[in-house]
């Protein structure tokens, strides 16, 4: 979500960036490393620039926190649920078990309730009495066996309803958080606003424009080939969703954020990745950024904030930030921490 309009180490401008993009297949093998060119007089001011990257900066560290939040709250809600069905279903075992003892223990009354010997004594048909007498000593060895059944129900009963009302606490908890990081999101992105509406008018015409841009058309993919047929199909997955809005807390297929877009474009190629760039950093196997290749993901600043898709000729597809759309950025837009083969 951060401005990726910053100079980057080797002092570059966006205007620079977007010119050395647009001669991305004559200098595929340069565009890995920073990007060099001379600074555009129609930039915003560095002061207004500045606080503009640091403030979508700061929101995109809070929106994966967002999105971490709301992962553990969606799992949560089906252990809940399941917790839950398991409650209920135990219940209903412990209902029918109940009601076979009854029919047990009434049948006894019913057939001997008074003393055996008496019973025997008063019988008019002997035989018969003991072929009774029988059964009843067959149900009560069941009675004995269905009573330590249902205390033993009973007892998973109670753990199912205490492991139930513990996550339902948890979910509760996680709900807590989801809404607080929901509210940091919101506040720096509300804050970057003020700023950007606070630069001068030609300073924000000129944000609004880089903001707009879909960096053209990216170039064939000559320089090296995916990884595996899952990459090239993430990779096409991904290249679908050039100009559609960066939506924080989105992972399509209308909107993303930046670990939005690769999670649905690795889902599209049938690989299930984690909903975090700092989780879908260690996706994979991690190689150096000289060997990428189409599919690969590139992990941004120390904390693994941002992340976007190594597409070929030195160009990555992300989701950059609130006003810009999914796009072509060179690699080196930011200080890369890592690359994953997935």
């Amino acid at each position: 979500m951060a401005s990726h309009r910053r100079p980057s180490q080797s002092g570059l401008t966006q205007s620079a960036r977007v010119t050395v993009l647009s001669a991305a297949a004559a200098t595929a093998a340069a565009a890995l490393g920073a990007t060099v060119a001379s600074a555009a007089p129609q930039e915003p001011s560095p002061s207004g620039q500045a606080a503009v990257d640091r403030l979508f900066e700061e929101a995109e560290r809070a929106t994966e926190q967002f999105d971490k939040a709301d992962e553990h709250a969606k799992l949560l809600r089906d252990q809940v649920k399941q917790a839950q069905d398991g409650v209920a279903r135990g219940q209903e075992k412990i209902n029918r078990m109940r009601g076979a003892l009854g029919a047990i223990a009434g049948a006894q009354y019913r057939s001997g309730g008074i003393d055996p010997a008496l019973a025997l004594l008063l019988s008019s048909n002997p035989a018969t009495y003991l072929d009774q007498a029988a059964t009843l000593d067959r149900l009560g060895e069941r009675q004995s066996g269905a009573l330590q059944d249902l205390r033993h129900e009973q007892r998973h009963l109670a753990q199912q309803r205490a492991e139930a009302s513990r996550k339902l606490a948890e979910l509760e908890r996680s709900r807590t958080d989801v809404a607080r990081h929901k509210r940091t999101v919101e506040s720096k992105l509300a804050e970057a606003r003020r700023v950007l509406n606070a630069l001068p008018s030609a300073d924000r015409a000129a944000f609004d424009r880089a903001s707009r841009s879909e960096r053209g058309e990216l170039p064939p993919l000559s320089d090296s080939a995916p990884a595996s047929s899952r990459a090239a199909a993430a990779v096409m997955a991904a290249r679908s969703a050039i100009g559609k809005p960066y939506i924080w807390g989105a992972n399509g297929p209308s909107g993303f954020d930046c670990s939005g877009l690769m999670q649905w474009s690795y889902a599209r190629a049938g690989v299930g990745l984690p909903r975090t760039s700092q989780a879908q950093r260690y996706a994979g196997r991690q190689v150096p950024l000289s060997e990428a290749k189409p599919g690969d993901l590139v992990a941004y600043r120390h904390d693994a904030s941002h992340i976007a898709m190594y597409v070929g000729n030195g160009q990555v597809v992300h989701a950059p930030y609130p006003g810009a759309p999914v796009r072509y950025d060179p690699v080196g837009m930011m200080p890369v921490s890592s690359v994953t083969r997935v």
